[in-house]
């Protein structure tokens, strides 16, 4: 692994001397570059533009003393060395910019050269990991080797720095303003979440679980987790979302972990595989709860071991990646059904986040409904707003009990990107907002009429409720609901038969229901836990 020293050069001490006396004189950068038990690679040497000669003199020497160290000039700007706020912006944009390789480089950050003000922003910056080095600092030795001076790396601790850390508690504030996208929320509930996520995901390359009903948000937090690891440089690679409920049969081994030519009918190519693209970036598996059991015992391996078999390949295939998954369904009861793995779920559970619904986080309507009129504005390319009777109408209708946003914020972008639209002139008046509460009331009532329903997943595997038709599966959730509120068998086949039987001189309901349920593997006492 490489040794990479970044610093800023040393207007003063790194001008000591003249001519040959300048060996005789400890200089910092330079003595960094002769110490025996310590070998640099390179030096990333910051400077501003009006001490570049100094900068080519000091590169220079340390090329005398150590050949073998590659020197990077970097030039940049200081209006105000003194100045807190510009010089914490200057290498800020550095560290967002400079292409880290923690994996193969080891880095140094020099602080002894630089104002205090200079020494104070890099630890903070490494503190923040920012940049992800050791702090090296270097000081005069009065001893033999007076030129090369003494070194000593440091470790933080930071509980020794509560002080300087505090100084900086707004970067963590921005930190959470990013996750939400910048909007200022009010349920303290959900603001406290995304501070914790905020520490995870910069601190922990483990499995975030997302859960939380469709359209709460789910998907878009997963890709801002990712920029945020991004910017903090614990992620390379790319942002990988795919949603496990369109993958289905063998295409789900091959759309997650890739194919040899040959390996099955229609596989003229190789391919490399959802993991596979991962590496170094994080993989998003949205309805990861849709995945067939051989999908997700494959999965496990390779989080566990960073291998993989591609479908058809007797050679593994290796893929680091990080995970975050999510799901709109119960995964224990799901585990308790036989249709997930309970180990899976023991192994993406360490980080597990519940985002609640549109319909209970009411007093953020507001605040997301200006974000949707922003959105609304860029992709329609004009000012849009309501008048004020009309936004008062609006948010009164969205806060009531009775408005359910079953599509949580998926409702809401809908219904601003209408009334948006159909906007004269970007204002958004009573008259379209009437027309929309009218239009989400009606979709509700026929979406609850649906939703109230149970769900199959919650009984049967995906590879079964894959095999019922839509019809057939509509049937089999009214039935499922009625023996769920019935007492016994018998009376759930009294109702469910309630005019064939009359018409028989003899019935046996409870027989005729047990059939039914043999018909997909169910039993009426199961249906009732």
């Amino acid at each position: 692994m490489k040794n990479v020293v970044i610093g800023l050069l040393g207007t003063t001490m790194d001008k000591r001397g003249k001519g040959p006396a300048r060996w005789e004189t400890w200089r910092p950068t330079v003595g960094i570059f002769m110490q025996q038990d310590l070998l640099i690679d390179r030096i990333e040497l910051l400077h501003d533009a009006r001490d570049s000669r100094l900068a080519n003199n000091v590169g220079a020497d340390i090329e005398t003393v150590s050949p073998d160290t590659e020197v990077s000039l970097r030039q940049i700007s200081f209006s105000d060395p003194w100045d807190f706020e510009q010089v914490y912006s200057t290498l800020l944009d550095f560290a967002e910019n400079y292409p880290f390789k923690p994996d193969e480089e080891r880095y140094l950050l020099h602080i002894t050269t630089g104002t205090h003000v200079a020494q104070i922003c890099w630890f903070l910056l490494c503190e923040a990991n920012y940049i992800p080095a050791q702090i090296l600092q270097t000081s005069p030795d009065r001893g033999e080797r007076v030129a090369a001076g003494k070194y000593h790396l440091i470790d933080l601790d930071l509980s020794k720095y509560d002080a300087i850390s505090s100084r900086f508690k707004r970067q963590q504030l921005e930190g959470t303003e990013f996750l939400k996208s910048g909007i200022a929320t009010r349920n303290a509930r959900f603001n406290a979440m995304i501070q914790q996520i905020e520490r995870v995901a910069i601190r922990s390359q483990a499995p975030i679980l997302i859960t939380g009903p469709t359209g709460a948000g789910k998907s878009q937090l997963a890709g801002k987790i990712f920029e945020l690891k991004k910017i903090r440089g614990s992620v390379r690679g790319e942002f990988v979302s795919v949603n496990c409920a369109t993958l289905r049969g063998d295409s789900a081994m091959s759309a997650l972990f890739g194919h040899n030519k040959g390996a099955f009918t229609g596989a003229q190519t190789a391919r490399k595989g959802l993991l596979a693209k991962a590496d170094q970036g994080l993989l998003f598996l949205d309805e990861i709860g849709e995945l067939g059991l051989d999908e997700q015992a494959m999965l496990l391996h390779a989080i566990e071991e960073k291998r993989f078999y591609p479908v058809g390949s007797d050679n593994p295939a290796h893929s680091d990646f990080q995970l975050i998954a999510g799901t709109n369904r119960d995964l224990q009861r799901q585990v308790d059904n036989g249709s997930f793995r309970e180990d899976l779920l023991a192994r993406i559970n360490l980080w597990s986040y519940e985002l609640p619904g549109l319909k209970d986080r009411r007093e953020d309507i507001e605040p997301n409904l200006d974000y949707e009129l922003q959105k609304a504005e860029q992709q329609l390319g004009h000012k849009v707003s309501f008048n004020k009777a009309a936004r008062t109408r609006f948010l009164h209708f969205a806060q009531q009990p009775d408005s359910l946003w079953q599509g949580n914020f998926r409702d809401l972008n809908a219904c601003v990107q209408r009334m948006a639209t159909l906007s004269e002139g970007g204002r958004i008046n009573e008259t379209l907002v009437d027309e929309e509460c009218d239009r989400l009331r009606r979709f509700w009532r026929r979406s609850n009429a649906q939703e109230s329903l149970p769900s199959l997943e919650d009984y049967l595997s995906p590879e079964q409720v894959a095999e019922i038709d839509a019809f057939d599966q509509y049937q089999l959730r009214s039935v499922i609901a009625l023996c769920r509120d019935s007492r016994s068998l018998s009376e759930a086949g009294r109702q469910l038969f309630n005019r064939s039987r009359l018409r028989k001189s003899s019935s046996n309901d409870s027989h005729r229901l047990r059939q039914y349920l043999s018909k997909f593997d169910l039993e009426f006492d199961n249906l009732k836990t």
